[in-house]
C-alpha cells in the first residue's frame, strides 16, 4: 500500500524517466502531480514540454525561467572559487540541481503539495542532490524516488511501460546514451560511454566542433570582470546569462571546452561523464589570469587550498549547507580586488591567455623588472635565503655530526 499522498511536485524534463514516472505516480498514488521545468538553457528540448506533461497525466505544469538565477546566482559563486571537481569537472549537472530542488519546493509552498519527486536513479549523484537540497530548504515534504521503489529494472522496462500508456519514446538506438544540458553545460553518459576504451562518436557532441573543425584562424576575445565576475565582451556589457551564452558559442566554435573523465561518485562508484562546457572553460581561464595581477600570494594561497573541499561540497549535493556558505563568503571576500579585463586567444581546442590588465592590480612593472628600482635592494635576498634555509643547514650539520663524517 502506497503512503498516503495529497500532491506531489515533480522535477520533469520531458524524457523517458520523467515522462514514465509522471504515469506511475498517478497511478500509484492517486493523486494530482505538478510537472515541474525549470529552464536552465535546455533549448529545443524544452519546446512543447507543457503539452506533453498534460497529455502524459500532470494536473498542472509548471515551466519558470530560471537562466539568469542559474547563472548569476550558482555558477558565479562556483567561478569566484576556480570550483572544479577531480581537476576537471566544473560541476554543470552539480550545480543545476539545487535551483530545481528551491524551484519545486517553491512550488509545493504555493500549490499546498506535500511530496516531491525526481527521476534520479540510484546509484547516481543526483538523488542526493535533490533531496539534501528539499531537506535543507523543507524537511516537511516527503520524497519520493520511483528507482529506489519500483520493480522497473532499467530502460527497457521503462520503455514498454511507455508504450502500454501511450507516451513518447524520447530514447532511440541510434543515442544509446543519456544527457543532461544547460547554459554551463551538456553531459552524457551511460550506454556505449560505459566502454572506457572507446572514444565518444563525434556525431554525439552538440555545444562544440571537433578541434580539426574548427576555424583556422584564431579568435580574440576580451572579457570584462568585476569583483571576480564576468561583466562584459569585447567591450560590451551583457546579463548573466547572455554572457555565458555568447561564450559557449564562441568556445564552441573553435573547438573549446570537451572533457571526457572518470569521475568518482559519491555514492562509491565510478563513472565516466563526457562533458562540454566551452563557455565556462573559456571563462576559467580568463579568470584565473584576471586573478594572477589583482590578487595577493597569501590569500590566492589559502583560497586555492580551499578549492578541492568547496567544490566536493557542491559535487556531493551540499549547496544549501552552512560549510559551503561559509566557505562562499570567504572565496567572495577574496574576490573584491579582482577587477579588469583579460584577452584570450581561441584555437583549435585551445584557450590561451594573449593579455591582461587591471587598475585594481598587484603588478607594477617598475617592480618586477630586472633593472634598477626603488623598493627592492637585490643585497637583501641574501639574508632572506639564509634564514629560509636555515632548517635545511642545521639538519645537514646534525646528520653529519651523528655519522662522525
Amino acid at each position: 500500500m502506497a503512503e498516503r499522498i495529497n500532491k506531489i511536485v515533480l522535477a520533469y524534463s520531458g524524457g523517458l524517466d520523467t515522462s514514465v514516472i509522471l504515469a506511475w505516480l498517478k497511478e500509484t498514488y492517486q493523486c494530482p502531480v505538478i510537472a515541474y521545468a525549470a529552464d536552465l538553457g535546455q533549448g529545443e528540448e524544452l519546446k512543447g514540454i507543457q503539452e506533453k506533461a498534460l497529455e502524459t497525466g500532470a494536473d498542472d505544469v509548471v515551466v519558470e525561467d530560471l537562466r539568469e538565477t542559474f547563472v548569476r546566482d550558482y555558477v558565479w559563486p562556483a567561478l569566484r572559487a576556480n570550483a572544479v571537481y577531480e581537476s576537471t569537472y566544473l560541476l554543470g549537472t552539480s550545480l543545476a540541481r539545487p535551483l530545481i530542488a528551491k524551484g519545486q519546493v517553491t512550488v509545493a509552498h504555493n500549490t499546498g503539495a506535500d511530496a516531491l519527486s525526481h527521476g534520479a536513479t540510484g546509484k547516481g549523484n543526483d538523488q542526493v542532490r535533490f533531496e539534501l537540497g528539499f531537506m535543507a530548504l523543507d524537511p516537511h515534504l516527503k520524497i519520493i524516488a520511483p528507482w529506489r521503489t519500483w520493480d522497473f529494472r532499467g530502460r527497457e522496462d521503462l520503455m514498454a511501460y511507455a508504450r502500454s500508456k501511450g507516451i513518447p519514446v524520447p530514447v532511440t538506438k541510434e543515442k544509446p546514451y543519456s544527457s543532461d544540458r544547460n547554459l554551463l553545460h551538456i553531459s552524457f553518459e551511460g550506454g556505449i560511454l560505459e566502454d572506457t576504451w572507446a572514444e565518444p562518436p563525434e556525431d554525439m557532441f552538440v555545444l562544440s566542433v571537433s578541434p580539426e573543425q574548427a576555424p583556422d584562424a584564431a579568435t580574440y576575445v576580451e572579457i570584462g570582470f568585476e569583483a571576480g565576475n564576468p561583466v562584459s565582451v569585447d567591450g560590451q556589457t551583457l546579463s548573466p546569462a547572455a554572457l555565458l551564452a555568447l561564450l559557449n558559442d564562441l568556445g564552441g566554435r573553435n573547438g573549446i571546452g570537451r572533457v571526457d573523465m572518470v569521475e568518482n561518485r559519491f555514492v562509491g562508484m565510478k563513472s565516466r561523464g563526457v562533458y562540454e562546457t566551452p563557455g565556462g572553460t573559456v571563462l576559467r581561464v580568463a579568470h584565473l589570469a584576471m586573478e594572477s595581477v589583482t590578487m595577493d600570494r597569501e590569500v590566492m594561497h589559502i583560497r586555492d587550498g580551499l578549492v578541492p573541499r568547496y567544490a566536493e561540497l557542491i559535487y556531493n549535493g551540499y549547496w544549501f549547507s552552512p560549510e559551503r556558505e561559509m566557505l562562499q563568503g570567504l572565496m567572495d571576500t577574496a574576490q573584491q580586488g579582482v577587477n579588469g579585463e583579460v584577452r584570450l586567444k581561441l584555437y583549435k581546442g585551445n584557450c590561451m591567455v594573449a593579455g591582461r590588465k587591471s587598475d585594481t592590480g598587484l603588478y607594477d612593472p617598475d617592480f618586477a623588472t630586472f633593472e634598477g628600482d626603488e623598493v627592492y635592494n637585490q643585497g637583501d635576498a641574501e639574508g632572506f635565503i639564509r634564514l629560509n634555509g636555515l632548517r635545511l643547514k642545521i639538519a645537514r650539520l646534525l646528520a653529519e655530526k651523528r655519522s662522525g663524517s
